[in-house]
């Protein structure tokens, strides 16, 4: 059911409403697709059953599709009212979300924001009392996303993006880029010895499951060919960090994300080396057409600010990335 290239826009009113039920029959709808049962939605909504099966039937006829199976006294989903009620869900969600958002904040609104864990709690969270600050009537609302998702079918709407710059259905910024080090923790460095890029080629290494290429770059841009063979897989930095400086292995860090752990002593650098450019970079992304939404505009205006000094970020659209 999820096809962005039908939605009609509401730049056409008129044509958007023509395929617009009612919001009390999709109510009707979704509440009996939840509970199995038309008794039990006109129960939930104060209704009567018949004013549910009323709604439910018009509902059908003006999609030309049966939504539910009937059978006796009970009622279950036919495989497009499965489809259906998932995306009808959905939209009385939004709708949900910005009535309350109104509701709370007249003067500002709700930023739905997707952010990386390890970027969240190290970068993001000790700045956002200055957003706050800033923008008291926005309402910051964040939930933590790994990979990338279909904006079509979330409520999201701006997302912190580690990677190349392509997301579908997305408008792409860059934020600022990532320089990494090889850290691990002061008695592993002198029990090996670690003194050149090569010495780590026989180092016990922690590996980001997300970045599975990332130290075979580092070897090639310090000259070696080698490919790492085993090495403890991990899916988080914060784990990683706490692996390394447990004495487990070496672990190839953003220095931003290990600051602290470096400025205390619990890591070091493994050898005497300037930190490097990941070939990846960090970008915000919002769904296509949503950029001039008031609290996206304000909290992309401050994060920028705020990663500023790495280099000016200028918009880029997806189109003009795949061209």
């Amino acid at each position: 059911m999820n096809r962005p290239d039908i939605i009609p826009e509401w730049n056409d009113p008129a044509s958007a409403r023509r395929n617009l039920p009612a919001t009390a029959t999709l109510q009707a709808f979704e509440a009996a697709a939840r509970l199995g049962s038309f008794t039990r939605a006109a129960r939930d909504l104060s209704l009567t059953q018949s004013a549910i099966s009323r709604q439910i039937r018009a509902l059908e006829d003006s999609l030309g599709q049966a939504l539910f199976f009937r059978d006796k006294q009970t009622v279950r989903l036919t495989p497009v009212g499965q489809t259906y009620a998932a995306e009808v869900r959905r939209a009385l969600a939004i709708l949900s979300a910005a009535t309350l958002g109104c509701r709370l904040n007249p003067g500002g609104g709700v930023l739905n924001l997707a952010v990386l864990p390890t970027f969240g709690t190290r970068w993001l969270a000790p700045r956002l009392g200055r957003f706050g600050e800033l923008h008291p009537g926005i309402t910051l609302s964040l939930t933590t996303r790994l990979a990338p998702f279909d904006f079509a079918s979330d409520t999201i709407d701006l997302a912190i993006h580690f990677g190349r710059p392509h997301w579908p259905g997305g408008e792409l910024m860059p934020l600022m880029p990532e320089t990494v080090l090889p850290v691990c923790s002061p008695a592993l460095r002198a029990h090996h010895g670690f003194a050149q890029a090569a010495d780590l080629t026989r180092a016990p290494l922690i590996r980001l499951t997300s970045r599975a290429e990332a130290w075979p770059r580092w070897f090639a841009r310090h000259g070696i060919d080698h490919v790492p063979g085993a090495a403890m897989q991990i899916d988080q930095f914060a784990t990683a960090a706490q692996l390394a400086i447990a004495g487990a292995g070496v672990a190839l860090m953003p220095t931003f994300l290990i600051a602290e752990e470096l400025a205390q002593g619990l890591l070091v650098t493994a050898i005497d080396t300037a930190p490097s450019d990941s070939d990846d970079s960090y970008y915000l992304v919002w769904p296509t057409g949503r950029r001039d939404y008031p609290p996206l505009v304000a909290f992309r205006e401050w994060i920028c600010a705020e990663a500023a000094g790495t280099f000016h970020p200028l918009p880029l659209r997806q189109k003009d990335i795949a061209g």
